[in-house]
């Protein structure tokens, strides 16, 4: 057996033996011992020199087999390329502005897709089975003495209010809104055959196409006019789900105020009812929400009748 084994060989033997003497004597009789030990035992086992590796001790050993060699890489740079790599990290300051713009980027197209959803949403629950339809077939005449029609509505966004000639503040009021919104849409869309504003009036008795050409030259050019029999004024009210009332027993020439519902009917090309205004919206308002339908519109490529 070689020296080194005999030698690993009685270090183990004398250590287990060391081993099993400790563990068979009593703990009362190892603390005594180890109380009874002096301070300046402990000082000098505490300051006796260690010994020292010898610095020169060169190891070789297969770092390819047995480690990564991604360390050793870095070696061949320079401190103040590694520093530099350190200070900027995996991002620089472009990337960084290329994150926050993709986000912000990102965040303002859903936002504006969930409110187009919503509106779109919102227009097909108007159109539901159950809920009453507004809007439908009627027969009126125009300013010229013509005869209109729903189907005229048809491939425009028609805006329709309701209204006699006679009113002494609030048809006024909402036809200067109309008139402001008219001329937003119009700038806005750079053309005037996509947005159609139409006024029916509720009181066919006095209201001639006559009358009604001089009263709406008042508030806009581009607004129809558009008057009727009783009956078929009372049926396109019935359709449009207007509610309207004029005094019994009126005498001829006398002087009476019309009571009617006070909204603008928002419909899309195909007749189909979108949205109400009403007087609490304001100019802007109204035709931001009129803009944002008719860019629906255009954006899922439907037609639009330009004539």
């Amino acid at each position: 057996m070689p020296s080194s084994m005999r030698m690993a060989t009685g270090i183990l033997g004398r250590a287990t033996r060391n081993l099993a003497a400790i563990e068979s004597t009593p703990s009362h009789r190892i603390f005594p011992a180890l109380r009874n030990t002096s301070q300046p035992q402990c000082r000098a086992y505490t300051q006796a020199q260690r010994p020292r590796y010898n610095q020169n001790l060169q190891c070789t050993f297969n770092a390819r087999n047995n480690f990564s060699t991604t360390a050793f890489r870095a070696r061949g740079k320079t401190m103040g390329q590694l520093r530099q790599r350190n200070s900027t990290g995996p991002f620089s300051w472009k990337a960084a502005l290329l994150f926050v713009l993709t986000g912000a980027g990102m965040m303002i197209y859903f936002r504006v897709e969930k409110a187009r959803l919503e509106r779109k949403r919102i227009a097909e629950m108007s159109k539901g089975v159950g809920r009453p339809k507004v809007g439908g077939p009627f027969v009126l005449t125009d300013l010229d003495g013509k005869e209109f029609t729903e189907e005229d509505l048809k491939g425009k966004y028609s805006f329709v209010y309701f209204g006699f000639t006679h009113c002494p503040d609030i048809c006024p009021d909402e036809l200067d809104k109309m008139a402001e919104i008219i001329e937003k849409v119009k700038e806005s869309t750079k053309d005037d055959k996509v947005f159609l504003p139409v006024f029916i009036t509720c009181d066919p008795a006095r209201d001639t196409p006559e009358v009604l050409r001089e009263y709406l030259k008042e508030f806009h050019p581009g607004i129809v006019g558009l008057t009727g029999t009783y009956e078929q004024v009372k049926n396109v009210c019935r359709q449009y789900r207007v509610y309207f009332s004029t005094p019994k027993d009126v005498k001829p020439g006398e002087d009476y105020l019309v009571d009617h519902s006070i909204y603008f009917y928002l419909m899309d090309p195909d007749n189909d009812f979108v949205e109400c205004i009403g007087r609490q919206d304001t100019p802007e308002s109204a035709s931001k929400v009129i803009l944002e339908h008719i860019s629906d519109w255009k954006r899922e490529g439907k037609p639009l009748k330009l004539e």
